[in-house]
């Protein structure tokens, strides 16, 4: 309980800074930046990317372009939680439409390599789950938690102007940090084309297997994980 009443304490302190605040609201509005786009094209009936079949995301997509009606539904519900989240008084029930959808787009992007959204999906993650934390003091009548009123734990006080540097330092050491960690977590990678894919096989340590791996995804249509097998068997 500890642990709750310094974050409740530490989420006061945020609410305060307007500087966080204009922070959340970048957030809200980059992330319905993200959606709106990609929503439309699902609810108009349109391929999301001209990605190659034989590509494991592009194995993924084609399937889910044939679904019907549930790839026109992910796209309502994609504009759906953008639209929430642009509009201040339902930016929660926004923020909490659009987490399962970004989770699920952030485990398929890492499970298949997908530099597309390899970077930004993880990062939109990130922001949905600040959000989320931005209205704990809404979200945490939905939590077995010990309630407070909000008056108490949102008391009128002035609003602090001072320029959050601890904060804003950690956000950028992280996204440092997250784009040094995302890039060399892969030893190899699908990339979108044959082409991109083989440009990197100058720099491993088995340029023939990485080759083959390139032509068991591109040309073959393999899965990833046949085809990493593949490649670690011949680079021995």
């Amino acid at each position: 309980m500890k642990i709750i009443a310094k974050f409740e304490q530490f989420h006061l302190q945020a609410r305060q800074n307007i500087w966080i605040g204009y922070f959340a609201i970048f957030c809200r509005i980059a992330l319905a930046a993200g959606f709106l786009p990609s929503g439309f094209v699902k609810i108009n009936g349109e391929r999301f990317t001209a990605l190659a079949n034989n590509h494991p995301m592009g194995h993924y997509l084609e399937a889910l372009f044939y679904t019907g009606y549930y790839y026109t539904f992910i796209g309502v519900m994609q504009m759906l939680a953008a639209i929430l989240l642009l509009i201040p008084r339902t930016a929660m029930l926004g923020a909490l439409i659009y987490f399962p959808i970004i989770l699920n787009i952030t485990v398929l992007s890492l499970a298949v390599r997908f530099d597309g959204s390899l970077f930004t999906a993880p990062l939109m993650l990130t922001a949905v789950i600040f959000l989320l934390g931005w209205d704990y003091h809404k979200l945490k009548y939905l939590l077995p938690l010990k309630q407070n009123n909000t008056a108490i734990l949102l008391p009128q006080q002035s609003k602090n102007n001072k320029f959050p540097f601890v904060f804003f330092g950690s956000v950028f050491i992280y996204m440092i940090s997250f784009v040094i960690f995302i890039t060399n977590i892969y030893s190899i990678m699908p990339r979108n084309t044959l082409a991109e894919c083989a440009r990197q096989c100058d720099k491993t340590k088995h340029p023939e297997a990485c080759i083959s791996f390139c032509e068991c995804i591109h040309k073959k249509g393999n899965s990833l994980q046949e085809c990493l097998k593949t490649y670690k068997k011949d680079g021995l």
